[in-house]
């Protein structure tokens, strides 16, 4: 199974079989100057917004996947199961049907965008909804896959890693050459420790560019939301709450390995409000048209918190926001956000007049 994706590009550089490579053609996403968000954010910093939802199925998960789906054909899977807030569930259910693999996700009832769910379902993914959180999914998926034949597909397989980290790769190229700063979202902390990866991979033989930044590498800027930051506060959170759903998880798998990668980066993190995450989202549609979901704009969020809070100084720093989903992922939210959408007479008159009192 074919496709110019990030196996095709980054092959030898990552840990996985590639002898059966199933892919839909996923990387290469832009990197996107955004002085006018800079400018919103403050502290004087070069913005760049790497733009992750032009992914095939509108996300970042797709690098992971690839990866993950490729490795399962290669061992022999005949089906694959994960649970997820929605993202996963999507690329999952999408890169099964290209394998021709059967595809079961869980996911938390009623705490799921409608856009994710609709990809899931259009794939062909069995969906079910548990009466739980993510991580209750999460631990239910695990103790599947270890006793039946079905591979999971959630970050805790490192193959899923080892995909996403070619982001990193990619930040570095478009730019020409490391971030200081590199800001996201965090959830299950998967991503963070992947793009921490694909960083410290970069001047030794482990990456594809012979780029010397073995001794410059980006500070990480992680932000959790402020109903579900448990690596922010240091302790679970049982019922994580917030409107962001893709970042709405209390115990994240990838924990550890987020504290070592913020510790050896000399990073940060913090939570940010929902009304912070919200006012972000808005921000970089209005004032660069790039649409993304909520979650995604976490990182941004955070950004502008710790600049005005005074905890990090971005004057003169080449920054760089991923973000993680396309703003399709979660229309309503988008719609919820707007003002009412105004019925006129189908008259020039009318139309005149209503530009007028709005313009």
């Amino acid at each position: 199974m074919g496709g110019q994706g990030i196996i095709h590009r980054y092959g030898p550089w990552l840990n996985i079989d590639r002898s059966h490579p199933v892919s839909l053609g996923e990387g290469n996403t832009p990197l996107i100057a955004a002085p006018k968000l800079a400018a919103w954010i403050g502290g004087g910093a070069e913005l760049h917004i790497k733009y992750e939802g032009l992914n095939p199925t509108g996300s970042f998960k797709d690098r992971g996947m690839t990866t993950a789906i490729s490795q399962a054909v290669t061992e022999g899977a005949k089906a694959v199961i994960c649970a997820s807030t929605g993202n996963t569930s999507a690329s999952a259910a999408a890169y099964a049907a290209r394998a021709g693999l059967k595809c079961f996700v869980l996911i938390p009832d009623g705490k799921i965008a409608m856009g994710k769910l609709a990809g899931s379902i259009a794939y062909g993914a069995q969906v079910i909804a548990i009466q739980g959180s993510f991580d209750d999914g999460l631990r239910l998926v695990r103790e599947i896959a270890e006793t039946e034949p079905i591979a999971l597909v959630n970050s805790v397989n490192p193959a899923r890693l080892e995909g996403q980290k070619t982001a990193a790769w990619e930040v570095c190229e478009q730019l020409g050459g490391m971030p200081d700063w590199l800001a996201l979202p965090v959830g299950n902390a998967g991503n963070i420790t992947a793009y921490w990866m694909g960083f410290t991979a970069c001047g030794d033989h482990a990456c594809p560019f012979t780029c010397g930044h073995r001794t410059k590498r980006p500070r990480l800027l992680g932000a959790q939301a402020a109903g579900a930051a448990p690596i922010v506060t240091g302790k679970r959170v049982d019922h994580p709450e917030t409107k962001a759903t893709a970042i709405r998880i209390g115990n994240p798998a990838r924990w550890e390995q987020a504290l070592t990668a913020l510790k050896e980066s000399n990073g940060h993190i913090l939570a940010v409000t929902d009304v912070e995450i919200f006012d972000a989202y808005q921000a970089v549609a209005r004032l660069e048209g790039v649409f993304c979901e909520p979650s995604s704009a976490a990182g941004l969020a955070g950004l502008r918190k710790a600049v005005v809070s005074g905890e990090v100084n971005l004057e003169g720093q080449r920054v760089v926001a991923v973000l993680t989903g396309h703003g399709l992922k979660d229309p309503d939210s988008a719609l919820a956000g707007s003002g009412k959408i105004l019925a006129i007479p189908a008259t020039r008159d009318d139309v005149l007049q209503t530009i007028k009192v709005n313009g």
